[in-house]
């Protein structure tokens, strides 16, 4: 039932940066899963040198960016927080939500630098060959992988057959992988978004970035594709999980371990 996903990337300064996650793990993330409908929170950090899908990150031209400055460049950190529909997300809005906390929140959250933010839902999803792994005590999976773009110059029925009739059936198939998402925006800059979860960030590694080569002709529509999107700042981003919680009135989609904060 966690088909919508509030999610923020951003940024930390070094000076702070153990007393908000401290704050973020011990008091944010329990005072939000008391909330109606939020269901799961997850915590991650960003690679600093992550694997870019299929290729080296410094292959030139596989992927595009957004050169919007007002689009806000964070990508250090990402926090999802889950619920049953997006518009648990709307009594209030996470920006009234976080103005009706306390000073001592909002001084907290004002360490966030560079926040994007995007409320997304499921488009489809689909389990790989370790969804059998998973618990219902931790959210989502030790290690994900988390795009989040425009059509840039590709068309849309394109993008959605991509998805539909390759990219989601080849993760059921791929060694390591627990399951994966692709996502359309109710609000945030990113129409489309997809978060691939893997058992751990060695197997992604060894296993996704060139788990199509044995398929040349769906190497190429990919190849195709990819290079037409426009992406947000820093996206696609491999991070892996530094705490989550599920909330005691449902259970959540589960991660790979036993306890409900790592």
């Amino acid at each position: 039932m966690d088909r919508a996903l509030w999610i923020s990337w951003y940024d930390l300064p070094e000076t702070g940066r153990d007393a908000y996650l401290k704050w973020a793990h011990d008091t944010y993330m329990p005072a939000m899963l008391e909330r109606p409908s939020f269901l799961w929170a997850a915590h991650f950090k960003s690679e600093e040198k992550p694997i870019q899908s299929g290729v080296p990150a410094e292959a030139p031209g596989r992927l595009r960016h957004t050169d919007d400055a007002s689009v806000p460049k964070g990508n250090a950190y990402v926090l999802v927080i889950a619920a049953e529909t997006p518009h648990a997300f709307a009594h209030p809005t996470p920006r009234k939500l976080h103005a009706s906390l306390s000073r001592s929140d909002q001084e907290m959250l004002a360490l966030r630098g560079g926040e994007r933010v995007n409320i997304m839902i499921d488009e489809d999803r689909i389990g790989g060959p370790e969804a059998k792994r998973r618990v219902s005590t931790a959210a989502l999976s030790p290690c994900i992988q988390l795009g989040s773009f425009n059509a840039g110059t590709a068309d849309e029925d394109e993008i959605l057959a991509w998805y539909a009739q390759w990219r989601l059936p080849s993760m059921n198939r791929l060694p390591g992988c627990v399951g994966i998402r692709k996502l359309v925006s109710v609000s945030g800059w990113a129409k489309h978004g997809v978060l691939y979860e893997f058992a751990s960030l060695e197997e992604r590694n060894r296993h996704f970035p060139h788990h199509e080569k044995a398929n040349p002709e769906m190497d190429a529509w990919t190849d195709a594709l990819v290079r037409k999107l426009l992406h947000a700042p820093g996206s696609p981003i491999v991070a892996v999980r530094i705490a989550s919680a599920v909330a005691k009135k449902g259970g959540g989609p589960g991660g790979l371990d036993e306890t409900s904060i790592v």
